[in-house]
């Protein structure tokens, strides 16, 4: 794995580059942090640190996408995946639902 991809997909650029992206789309609707973070129901502070550093409470995302009215996305995490192939639905069929894990690593 190269060095880029690691630094890239890392959970804090994610997360700083979902608060950019937060950012533009408040900008794009010309309101202020506190106006956004009051039409949101965030408490200004804790969105004013989102912006600067990516950190929020996940319920404090979803209220932020649904003032955005852009809740599309939070729908499709950790949906099933798609099938490529017969032979992935074939696999998938052998394979039981487990109920729990049995790994601890």
């Amino acid at each position: 794995m190269y060095i880029d991809t690691i630094i890239n997909n890392s959970p804090n650029s994610i997360l700083k580059g979902i608060a950019e992206r937060v950012k533009e789309r408040r900008l794009e609707r010309n309101l202020t942090q506190k106006a956004f973070a009051k039409r949101a129901g965030v408490g200004y502070d804790a969105y004013r640190k989102f912006e600067s550093t990516g950190d929020i409470t996940l319920h404090n995302l979803i209220l932020c996408s649904i003032a955005l009215d852009d809740t599309e996305g939070f729908s499709n995490l950790f949906i099933q995946q798609s099938y490529q192939s017969i032979d992935d639905v074939l696999k998938r069929q052998a394979v039981k639902k487990r109920k729990r894990g049995s790994r601890n690593e």
